[in-house]
């Protein structure tokens, strides 16, 4: 199996109640880092697994009804902290990007999308098609900002759901099959439905031979994972679907107990944001 350097970046921060995203956590205002990750496979190069926040949010938000995007969940974006942004000192530019594996639609994690014109858009069908539901209130209701998505995504994606399904191995139970997305079993991407449609994972075996699965939302924390403690029904509820997102989150936590060595890295947890800036395995 072909390993991977994996790089850690953050690409911003959203703030909102600590509540919204794990049920016995206070109303304080909370700070969640967006992260993304720089995969540089030895054959394929550089991919990407989302994007984090980019100007390109405030501009998506700028109108009304997305501007309710922002509101909701006020952003800050530093100078430089785009991913786009960040490449050049890992000695890539934004062109140089082979693919971006798309955990699912919602804004923070799609917001740099047309920053990488030659990269393959690696995604579910269910979450694309989020992007083309008819009417805007509906779309930005669920996270999603269709003014982020590139104008020539039909033609650049390519679907989880047509790649071949091999097996994960005793190691990962319960999680049972992954899609091999570049047939070398180096990236595989795993469903872990509930946060919203088309959200998927993906396992990375890393170049210090540990396996690092990337969950995107299907938790906000590495703590909400230890602990089996889900959002409120209330923010499962808006963006997808509470039961399959608990079964999920307790997949993980059952996971993570039996596998003390699988580094389970989630989206938004401020535990995972020292590894940004640069440091790789």
């Amino acid at each position: 199996m072909k390993r991977c350097r994996v790089h850690i970046l953050r690409a911003g921060e959203c703030s909102h109640p600590a509540v919204m995203t794990r049920r016995d956590a206070g109303l304080a205002p909370a700070v969640f880092p967006a992260l993304a990750a720089l995969i540089v496979h030895p054959d394929e190069g550089p991919i990407l697994f989302d994007t984090g926040y980019d100007p390109a949010f405030f501009a998506a938000t700028d109108p009304f009804p997305e501007r309710f995007y922002r509101w909701a969940t006020p952003v800050r974006l530093g100078p430089g902290e785009a991913v786009a942004d960040q490449l050049p000192r890992f000695g890539y530019a934004p062109e140089d990007i082979r693919a971006v594996v798309v955990s699912h639609f919602h804004g923070d994690h799609i917001a740099g999308l047309t920053r990488f014109p030659n990269a393959r858009i690696v995604c579910a069908r269910a979450g694309l098609e989020q992007v083309r539901r008819k009417g805007r209130i509906a779309r930005v209701r669920n996270g999603v900002l269709a003014a982020l998505a590139p104008a020539d995504i039909d033609v650049r994606a390519a679907f989880f759901e047509d790649r071949p399904q091999v097996p994960l191995g005793p190691d990962m139970a319960p999680f049972e099959t992954g899609a091999d997305l570049l047939g070398d079993g180096s990236l595989l991407a795993v469903h872990l439905p509930g946060h919203c449609p088309g959200h998927w994972g993906l396992l990375v075996r890393q170049t210090d031979d540990r396996v690092r699965f990337l969950i995107a939302d299907a938790a906000w924390s590495s703590s909400a994972v230890r602990d089996d403690v889900p959002p409120p029904r209330l923010t499962t509820a808006l963006l997808g679907e509470t039961e399959p997102y608990r079964e999920t989150l307790h997949a993980l936590h059952r996971l993570r107990a039996r596998n003390a060595d699988l580094i389970v890295t989630p989206s938004h947890c401020g535990e995972v944001e020292i590894e940004a800036g640069g440091h790789g395995s």
